[in-house]
Order: C-alpha cells, then sequence, then structure tokens
C-alpha cells in the first residue's frame, strides 16, 4: 500500500519505519526541514532502540521516504495517517489545533478519495472535527477512521510489529476492510483487530492508559502505607500480582510515572469528563498521587539530612523518564532536581540517553557528567531515580569509597536493601522494610 505518515515524531516515525518494513511504500512527512534531512542521512531525531538501524535499512532500499511536502505526499498516497503532537492545554485537555490544521491541509491536496487516520492520541470526538475540517474544504469523499497506538516507550518497534491487538474506529465498512487488510501481517499469530466506533476507538487509548496509571499510583500509595507499618512492598506486590485477576504488571512503586503518555492522557481524561458534566474521581486521586509521589524521595532525603541542604551535593542516576528512551518530558528526575536546587543542594547527574534532552530543561544549573561514578564526585548520596539496566549491579564497594556518606535513595526498588545495610550502606526504598 502507498501511506503518508504525517508527523516524524516518536509514534509517526515509528509507525513509518514499521509500515514500510512490512513491504509498504511509505512517506514520512514533517514541516521541520532540518528533521527531514537529518532523517534523509539516517541519523534519527529520538532514541529507540533498533529504530535508527530500521529506518536506514528501510530508506536505502526505498520503501521509506522523507519529505516536506504534504500536498505530493497525499497525492502519491491512498491512506494518511496523522501522528502530529497534542500537546495539553492549560485546564488539561488535548490542543487538537495542529491535528485540526493537517487535516485542512490534506483536505486541500486530495485529488480522490483517501483515507486519513488519526493515529494521535485525541479526545473522543475528534474524528468527526477532522472529517468537518476535510469536508470543508475539498468535494472529494473521505474516510476518517481512529487507529490509536499501544506503544511503549523503550519496546515500540516490538509492539508496533507484535501488537497485543489493533484498535480501529470507522464510520464505513470499506475503510475497515482496507484497515484490516493493512495490519494483517502484524496479526499473524491470531491477537486481534478490533473495529468499532471512532469514539469508542479514542475512549479505548484514554482508558487503556489511565487504568495503568492508576494501577501505578495505587502501588505507589500502598507502598507509603507499608513504609509507615513496616511492612515490604516487594513481598505484598508478589503476593498481590500472583492472583490471575490481578496480573503482576504496573505494580512496580517508586518515584512517579512520566513521559508523554500517561500524564497527559490522565489530564486528557479528566478534562473530557468535566466538559460532559461528569468528574472521574478516581482517576482525580491517581493524579494527585502522582504528583506527590514525584516528591516522595527528596521528603526522604530532608528526613535523613534536614531541610537546609546548603553546601550538599548529591549524585542524580537517571534523567529520562523510563528507561531504554531519551525522553525527559515529565520525569520524576526533574521534579527532584528543582526541589533539591530549591533547598540549597547541588546536584550531579548522569543518564545513558537523557543528556541533551536534560540539558536543554536543567541548563547549567546541574553539573551533567560523562558517567554514572563521576556524578558521585563531591556528593553527600546517590539518588537512583531511573532504572536503567547499567545502575542494577553497580561497583557499590566504589560507590561506597565515592560518596561522602553511605546514603542511598532508590527510587525504583532495584537493589537489595539486606545486602547493602551489611556493606555499612543507609538504604531507603520506596516501602521496602
Amino acid at each position: 500500500m502507498h501511506i503518508a505518515v504525517v508527523g516524524s515524531g516518536y509514534v509517526g516515525l515509528v509507525a513509518a519505519t514499521c509500515f514500510a518494513e512490512m513491504g509498504n511504500s511509505v512517506v514520512s512527512v514533517d514541516k521541520d526541514a532540518r528533521k527531514i534531512e537529518m532523517l534523509k542521512a539516517g541519523k534519527v531525531p529520538i532514541y529507540e532502540p533498533g529504530l535508527d538501524d530500521m529506518v536506514q535499512r528501510n530508506h536505502s532500499e526505498g520503501r521509506l521516504d522523507f519529505t516536506t511536502d504534504l500536498a505530493e505526499a497525499v497525492r502519491v498516497s491512498s491512506i494518511i495517517f496523522i501522528a502530529v503532537g497534542t500537546p495539553p492545554d492549560e485546564d488539561g485537555s488535548a490542543d487538537l489545533k495542529h491535528v485540526l490544521m493537517v487535516a485542512r491541509d490534506i483536505g486541500r491536496s486530495m485529488d480522490g478519495p483517501r483515507i486519513v487516520v488519526n493515529k494521535s492520541t485525541v479526545p473522543v470526538g475528534t474524528a468527526d472535527l477532522v472529517r468537518n475540517e476535510i469536508q470543508a474544504v475539498t468535494d472529494h469523499p473521505v474516510s476518517v477512521v481512529s487507529n490509536p497506538e499501544f506503544l511503549k516507550e523503550g519496546s515500540a518497534i516490538d509492539d508496533f510489529m507484535k501488537p497485543d491487538r489493533v484498535v480501529i474506529g470507522v464510520s464505513d465498512a470499506s475503510a475497515a476492510e482496507v484497515m484490516t487488510e493493512l495490519y494483517a501481517p502484524f496479526v499473524r499469530t491470531n491477537n486481534p483487530i478490533i473495529v468499532m466506533s471512532n469514539r469508542s476507538a479514542e475512549m479505548t487509548k484514554y482508558v487503556a492508559n489511565s487504568l495503568l496509571a492508576s494501577r501505578i499510583s495505587f502501588m505507589n500509595e500502598i507502598a507509603n502505607l507499608c513504609d509507615a507499618i513496616d511492612a515490604d512492598v516487594n513481598e505484598v506486590r508478589i503476593g498481590v500480582g500472583s492472583d490471575h485477576r490481578i496480573g503482576p504488571s504496573f505494580l512496580f512503586p517508586g518515584a512517579g510515572f512520566g513521559g508523554s503518555c500517561f500524564p497527559k492522557d490522565v489530564r486528557a481524561l479528566m478534562a473530557t469528563a468535566r466538559e460532559h458534566g461528569c468528574r472521574l474521581l478516581s482517576l482525580e486521586a491517581a493524579h494527585e498521587v502522582n504528583e506527590r509521589q514525584k516528591k516522595i524521595l527528596v521528603d526522604k532525603i530532608e528526613a535523613h539530612f534536614g531541610s537546609d541542604l546548603s553546601g550538599r551535593r548529591f549524585a542524580v542516576w537517571g534523567l529520562a523518564f523510563k528507561p531504554n528512551t531519551d525522553d525527559t518530558r515529565e520525569a520524576p528526575a526533574l521534579v527532584i532536581i528543582d526541589r533539591l536546587k530549591s533547598m540549597g543542594a547541588s546536584v550531579s547527574a548522569y543518564d545513558p540517553q537523557a543528556m541533551p534532552n536534560a540539558r536543554e530543561r536543567l541548563g547549567d544549573s546541574v553539573r551533567l557528567c560523562r558517567n554514572a561514578y563521576e556524578a558521585l564526585e563531591g556528593s553527600d548520596a546517590l539518588v537512583l531515580v531511573t532504572e536503567w539496566s547499567e545502575f542494577r549491579e553497580p561497583d557499590f564497594d566504589r560507590i561506597r569509597s565515592m560518596l561522602k556518606t553511605g546514603v542511598l535513595f532508590d527510587g525504583r526498588n532495584v537493589w537489595n536493601p539486606e545486602k547493602l545495610k551489611r556493606m555499612g550502606f543507609t538504604y531507603y526504598g520506596i516501602g521496602r522494610r
């Protein structure tokens, strides 16, 4: 099939590349000429394991091209995906101006029938808005499809190539047939392609992310209670997750969730509810818990060192919101660093991939280091925020010799408290006895 994907950000670039990998002819469109030139040169502007090799291979083999010319991309494609950003407004609702602008430009460029697919995460009713924008500027028929993504940063290629399910929201059967044919090679193990209405598909994306976010917030509250009653949340997590009705996923407590999806989608769903005269009380609570949880490590630091941290330095390991990505959007580490600085502390930090993005956010206010151990130099304590693999089994003898005090704050519960206590460390986890 001939496909255009408008937007070469995280979702758009992964989608375009994976469609090309299956043999389709794909053109990735972006208004940022610098980004397009980078991609043509084989340089991927985001970090996602395996993506750079796949982009380079499909581009060199002629299945994947890049352009700033939206009109030409629309003319040569039968399916056009919209994968541009939907940043939150001040009230938490999704800002659709980029989606609707692209929709109108697509309509102006159409020279015949097209299928236009919303791949961006958009509120319920957006398919209708996109259809209206297109039909306002063209007489050519258009089918608007809602096709939410369920990618996890760090494993996006595998998630796209082997999806748990594919959700397709349509208003006509012919578009459903085309989309089912497009996705058939991705579900050869019989994972379902689920066809539903546009509005149900749009809702499905928000509900899925909000439910996962709520599980994390619930376990974070349980971890804080475990701290208060001398229970171990890791043992509780294993006991609860062994129930097949619950399962073990998204039950790991920590320093809060961040990224481009969960925080934004939770706020957007709450905003949608308010617009329709409803309140999602449990989701509001999950959001409040997460905002509070991003400060929990600093609360523990304050309890140990006091509220005046002047003259103290803290090493922070991990700046991305999760491992295997360079994404620092709404990352807990940035909240922690801001609060430490406000209390008078200085910070040395390291992340395997997120240093350039962190530098844009932090500037010169934080010492960004070349490796994890450099961050320990002159530091009073170590704060682990992102559980990169290289942080799971570090050289603790070296850490002990470099820190002024042997205090560790483990924001992801990846280290063994008993082992560290035997080595002379003072250990603080999240709900660890």
